[in-house]
């Protein structure tokens, strides 16, 4: 095909740059001819390459604006051939030193086979990325050395990251229909997972068998929304079920030397409200059985400190990793977790909480509840992407305080519509103590002696309810809470049996 290549400019740059001494950028200028070819005499190849091949993909500009046209023609149900294609580049002015005839029947002439056009896609669409990972490379090399200056380092990392990994998802070709038998093989690989665990659970135990018995565990690639009002303790909770997950971890080396879990898993908190050394606090806490506000103020014996310290020791080895960087946006929380997922493993995220990520967009930080559309259709996205189950916190709306009743309901969820739809599962943590406590009446009266007989009867228990599950019921378990350890606990079970399920 020598005549189609003698009139492509790039082809002869390709010598004048080497013979300059400039490395030339990665293309194939011969397979992209071919494949145009191949997609000009049979456009039933157009629907093997489209889930991988782009325009922008082509190196040379001609390439681009032909795969494009047979691209519009082809969805629009036209036949695409050197005639049509045509018709649309004989009155391009870019195009007048080109005789478009000759060189569209020569790209036919010269066409690959329909059954290694794939193949020939999977090289233009590689060759893209590695020059697209060349421009990634030269950008934070010029802009290194003539930064901004309000420009850090970090947000120039967080720059090159989001760019790779943006990068990374536009080449994924994993996508796309899964025949029926392979959805049931995979259902069928899940619930003989849950029949051979101990505790016959299809996803990850979170350590409260009262919870795990409604929910069946964390399934992966949920959406788990934890809400509750102020003082309710949802953020312990969540605490709780990240450290039972992270130390009941164990794993087992492969015969090719890779690590299967064998139990429990390795965990990512990100702490937008609290620090890291706030967390693990109440983690020591309640592994320790020490009152927080004790170690937070010294008020420990030698005996206690000796008991942290030993506790302490055991849980430095607990696979549960900690971001307390605020304010982020949910683009860098997915790169964050992204990067976490390779280096270290993830089998759950916690996010503590919701409402204080920012989206990326400028038109969702001008409307709240379109910046929360952003933020939980990105969770949900990310939860299917790495496969993990994401635990994220949620306030609720102070339409709880003005009823009777204040336990929560979906519609109090703050900027519910996004948050509601997008969740597979939605939680609320409700402890009737606190708002019974706040009702002491004086000393020495009727009311006071009620009030006794009423915070005993709820004194030390919390309910949490399943208000939403896609795949189960909704319904109540009763655990037991100790607020001087921030720790949620199965119920005793002389107490216990005390799960409400409700059928969906």
């Amino acid at each position: 095909m020598q005549n189609a290549i003698s009139i492509i400019p790039s082809s002869s740059s390709v010598i004048s740059a080497s013979e300059a001494g400039f490395r030339v950028v990665p293309h194939n200028i011969e397979a992209e001819q071919a494949l145009l070819g191949a997609l000009l005499i049979n456009n039933d190849i157009y629907d093997k390459v489209a889930d991988v091949l782009q325009s922008e993909h082509f190196y040379d500009p001609l390439h681009r604006k032909i795969y494009d046209i047979i691209s519009q023609l082809v969805r629009a149900n036209k036949i695409a051939t050197p005639i049509t294609v045509k018709t649309f580049l004989a009155n391009d002015p870019t195009l007048a030193e080109i005789n478009i005839t000759q060189f569209l029947a020569e790209l036919a002439s010269e066409a690959v086979s329909f059954y290694n056009a794939t193949d020939y896609a999977n090289s233009v669409s590689e060759l893209a990325q590695r020059r697209a990972l060349i421009q990634i490379g030269q950008e934070v090399v010029h802009t290194a050395f003539d930064s901004p200056v309000d420009l850090t380092p970090r947000d120039q990392i967080e720059h090159a990251e989001r760019q790779l990994y943006q990068l990374a998802e536009n080449g994924r070709f994993d996508g796309g229909f899964m025949s029926f038998g392979g959805a049931v093989k995979i259902a069928v690989e899940m619930a003989a997972a849950a029949y051979e665990s101990d505790a016959r659970l299809s996803g990850t135990s979170t350590g409260l068998s009262d919870l795990d018995f409604i929910m069946g565990g964390l399934q992966r690639s949920d959406l788990i929304i934890l809400a509750g009002r102020p003082g309710m303790g949802k953020t312990a909770l969540a605490t709780n079920i990240a450290f039972n997950i992270a130390k009941d971890y164990r794993s087992e080396i492969q015969p090719d030397g890779s690590h299967k879990k064998m139990g429990g898993g390795v965990v990512g908190f990100f702490s937008l409200e609290m620090s890291a050394e706030q967390l693990a606090t109440r983690i020591l806490s309640e592994q320790a059985e020490i009152s927080s506000e004790h170690i937070r103020r010294g008020k420990i014996d030698s005996t206690e400190f000796a008991k942290l310290a030993q506790v302490s020791q055991m849980l430095s080895n607990a696979p549960l990793y900690i971001d307390q960087t605020g304010g982020i946006s949910i683009a860098q929380l997915s790169a964050r977790a992204r990067r976490l997922k390779r280096q270290k493993g993830l089998d759950v995220l916690v996010v503590d909480y919701l409402q204080l990520l920012t989206g990326g967009s400028k038109r969702g930080s001008e409307n709240r509840v379109q910046e929360i559309t952003e933020i939980t259709t990105g969770l949900k996205a990310l939860a299917k992407e790495l496969n993990v189950p994401i635990i994220a916190l949620s306030q609720l709306s102070r339409q709880v305080e003005n009823r009777e009743d204040k336990r929560p309901q979906l519609s109090d969820l703050r900027e519910s519509g996004s948050i509601e739809q997008d969740a597979d599962v939605v939680i609320f943590v409700y402890r009737e103590e606190y708002y019974t406590k706040n009702k002491k009446p004086r000393e020495g009266t009727p009311e006071f002696e009620k009030w006794l007989m009423d915070m005993e009867a709820v004194s030390g228990k919390a309910e949490v309810i399943i208000a939403k599950q896609r795949h189960g019921p909704t319904g109540t378990v009763e655990l037991q809470f100790e607020g001087q350890f921030t720790r949620f606990s199965n119920l005793a079970k002389d107490q216990y049996m005390n799960v409400r399920r409700d059928e969906y």
